[in-house]
């Protein structure tokens, strides 16, 4: 028998009010109480607004050592209302599962608990960017990291499609106290990239635009241009291919096929 609280958390999408799901916008309406991590403060007002009874998880930033002692303490602070019988919605920017510890963690939690507990999605920034910048994913494949977990594994990059990198602002950042880009560890970024990708190839810098009256941040600048351009914590970079996709004759033979039968894949290139 399922227990009387529950957790659902939901997207509120990229765009201010515009992007959230009818679903989500309900969940937030009806729930017995609603924790939020959003951008600002106008993001705050609007959930507000939707339900009175809102906590913003920002200030718990606050009130932990690192970014990992305060995302415990917004999980726990969502728990003890699930606990206590509540029903929690967790609103969070833009899609709750993407780049977003606590509502997973929450969740997990939640769940071996024994109390009901689901994620609605959201639109996500990377939603936005493939809009916003015209890319298929599906054309000549994507590719996508957290840039410092890309620079601290053994990932195996391919120059022949899309290479997005998230949170590039704080590449090489391991102590997850520090939200400021910091100019020796672009430079490593770069070194690293290099290995791909020459310093004169053109990348971009994109950031999604939070409110409709403001346009998306689309910076194109060389490579070897990232650590002097300012970046902040909405900045996403991204590598257009550098090289156009090779078949694989070999696998193509197993199948029985002939380059001229995939008109497809050429016009992809």
């Amino acid at each position: 028998m399922a227990k009387e609280g529950s957790l659902t958390v939901v997207g509120t999408g990229i765009g201010l009010a515009g992007q959230i799901t009818v679903i989500s916008k309900s969940y937030i309406e009806h729930a017995d109480i609603v924790f939020g991590l959003l951008p600002d403060e106008a993001a705050d007002q609007w959930i507000a607004g939707l339900n009175n009874n809102f906590v913003n998880l920002q200030p718990f930033y606050e009130k932990g050592e690192t970014r990992v002692d305060s995302y415990d303490l917004m999980v726990e602070a969502m728990l003890e209302q699930v606990r206590a019988g509540k029903k929690v919605v967790g609103a969070f920017y833009g899609h709750p599962g993407v780049f977003a510890l606590v509502p997973h963690e929450a969740l997990r939690l939640a769940t071996a608990e024994g109390f009901p507990a689901r994620m609605e999605p959201g639109i996500s920034a990377a939603d936005c960017l493939y809009a916003d910048l015209n890319i298929d994913p599906g054309t000549v494949g994507c590719q996508e990291f957290e840039a410092t977990q890309l620079l601290f594994y053994k990932h195996l990059i391919d120059p022949a499609c899309h290479l997005i990198l998230w949170q590039i602002c704080i590449a090489g950042e391991h102590t997850m106290t520090s939200f400021e880009s910091n100019k020796r560890n672009l430079e490593l970024t770069v070194e690293y990239l290099r290995r791909w990708y020459s310093s004169e190839h053109e990348v971009i810098v994109y950031e999604a635009p939070f409110l409709p009256i403001h346009s998306p941040r689309i910076e194109r600048i060389k490579l070897i241009e990232l650590p002097e351009t300012t970046l902040t914590m909405a900045s996403t970079l991204v590598l257009p291919p550098a090289r156009q996709l090779e078949l694989d004759l070999e696998t193509l033979a197993k199948f029985g096929l002939e380059e001229k039968q995939l008109a497809f894949i050429r016009n992809n290139k």
